[in-house]
């Protein structure tokens, strides 16, 4: 790769960090091919990507970035998995593979300028995603409404029981 190459993937690098809500770095040393095949497909079914960049390219390209509080991590064999639109599936997806396959190490995650521990992405990957959030807080909005209208709709129907009960009453005498 020549010098002029190696600009232009670090300045499209660059971007793509600029716009990421979570970055996590993994040591994918002793996967094989179908293993890494496999953790691809489903990390792009979630919107997610990965690749692999040398150590100093990333470290360039993550100058002016919140990912940049990662520089120290860029050692050794790393995979970068990047996210734009949602920070919790990439987690989910990172931790529950590693589970399954031992030889995957997550070595460090930054989200919003701030680096996470292990705890905090395994914290990250357990919560609900972000359709079940988003439906929650509309349900949630939506009963407020609701229990007005039951409430309001509540007072006309008794004042209607109240005028039948008193019409029941003269029909008897």
């Amino acid at each position: 790769m020549n010098l002029s190459e190696k600009k232009e993937l670090v300045a499209g690098l660059n971007a793509r960090l600029a716009e990421t809500q979570i970055m996590l770095l993994v040591d994918y040393k002793g996967l094989d091919v179908e293993a890494m095949t496999a953790l691809r497909v489903e990390l792009r079914k979630e919107g997610a990507s990965m690749e692999v960049v040398k150590n100093t390219l990333l470290s360039m390209a993550a100058k002016g970035t919140d990912v940049s509080v990662l520089n120290d991590a860029f050692k050794g064999p790393n995979a970068i998995i990047t996210s734009k639109d949602d920070a919790v599936a990439p987690a989910k997806v990172l931790v529950k593979f590693a589970k399954d396959n031992k030889k995957l190490e997550i070595k460090a995650a930054a989200m919003n300028g701030k680096v996470l521990s292990m705890d905090e992405i395994e914290a990250l990957a357990t919560m609900p995603s972000r359709e079940i959030m988003l439906a929650t807080v509309l349900s949630a909005m939506n009963a407020v409404p609701t229990s007005m209208v039951r409430v309001l709709s509540g007072v006309p129907s008794a004042f209607l029981n109240v005028v039948n009960a008193i019409k029941e009453q003269k029909e008897a005498a």
